[in-house]
């Protein structure tokens, strides 16, 4: 594994604190800043390395993790997420639970953390797995291969022949030559599934110009196109390609106004705050008629387990995270060109 971890606090730490007679748990919160194998970048932002969040609850001899990276265009980042962590410890060490917890800390990665290391700690002290414990049944889940923003049209071709005999690819774009970019994707792979994401890149005016030229291209999904809070214009217009939320839609809160605008629902934990919400949202969505997705902040295996339950209820799997990463955790998901295989139990759940 290839990481920096760096210790926050853990059940000893906090000086002059005497630990009180009614503690449950012990709580440990560390920050992990994981190498990635090269700078990835889509509208707006390049990822250099993963900042994560790490919550350990530990209870009978049995311990739960959590992993987060937070909402990075909210200004959800890890030194804030470990502020809300630090506050709650005390419940926490009292034994709160995953539905005091929706009330206590907002969505967000603080949450995220929290909420899976809650579940992890849940199946760990019943003896039962994920699967038992949530009433999801595994199986291989087939996933997006990512293709990050590149400096021509020729590199994504390029990048997209080179994943030959990965199913489904997902392009991400911005307003440089996005047509002649998926385009060189279709070209190089006119076998493949391909989705794109615009990461709020494009105009109302782009994004029509954009949609028949997609359709001709078999793209299969637009995911995000227009900004958050600038999607308005999407109740207006007759798509030949589904349309797909991802920044405008962070959970249960914000579904009405989505599902006036988009045709599918990305899900992510770091936005959702955590698996309970997801969940929640995944069947909210599909009762509304919506297709859903599941996508990732980045994030080890351990940030993908949870999200794998979501993926195994969505349309479109965005978990290749950790394939970004230099390195992973022990016991990790197995991937084998676009198909992740169901985790273990030392892994998570």
């Amino acid at each position: 594994m290839h990481f920096r971890k760096t210790p926050i606090f853990g059940p000893s730490a906090r000086e002059g604190q005497e630990l009180d007679v009614g503690v449950k748990r012990t709580v440990s919160v560390r920050r992990e800043i994981w190498p990635m194998r090269a700078p990835f970048r889509i509208t707006g932002h390049v990822f250099t390395e993963l900042d994560s969040l790490v919550v350990e609850l530990s209870e009978g001899g049995r311990s739960g993790r959590g992993e987060a990276a937070g909402v990075y265009y909210l200004g959800d980042h890890t030194v804030d997420a470990l502020e809300q962590v630090a506050a709650i410890v005390p419940e926490l060490e009292r034994g709160l639970d995953r539905a005091a917890l929706q009330a206590l800390l907002p969505p967000g990665g603080a949450r995220n953390a929290v909420d899976c290391a809650l579940w992890d700690l849940e199946c760990k002290l019943a003896g039962r797995t994920i699967w038992e414990q949530s009433g999801v049944a595994p199986r291989v889940l087939d996933t997006c291969q990512t293709i990050g923003v590149l400096p021509t049209p020729a590199d994504s071709g390029a990048a997209a022949a080179a994943l030959a005999g990965y199913g489904l690819l997902k392009l991400k774009l911005d307003a440089d030559r996005p047509v002649e970019r998926v385009r060189a994707v279709r070209g190089a792979r006119p076998d493949a599934r391909i989705i794109v994401d615009v990461n709020q890149g494009f105009t109302l005016a782009q994004l029509q110009e954009c949609l028949p030229e997609f359709a001709a291209a078999r793209v299969e999904m637009v995911e995000q196109p227009l900004p958050r809070g600038g999607d308005d214009g999407l109740e207006d217009i007759e798509s030949p390609v589904p349309i797909c939320a991802d920044e405008s839609c962070l959970h249960r809160g914000e579904l009405d106004a989505a599902a006036r605008r988009y045709d599918m629902i990305n899900i992510k934990l770091d936005k959702t705050g955590g698996l309970t919400e997801a969940l929640l949202l995944a069947d909210e969505a599909a009762a509304r008629g919506l297709d859903v997705m599941v996508g990732n902040m980045l994030g080890t295996s351990l940030a993908m387990a949870p999200a794998f339950l979501i993926g195994l209820k969505a349309k479109i799997a965005d978990l290749d995270g950790p394939l970004a990463l230099r390195g992973d955790r022990l016991n990790p998901i197995r991937y084998e060109k676009g198909r992740a295989e169901p985790f273990s139990r030392e892994l998570w759940g």
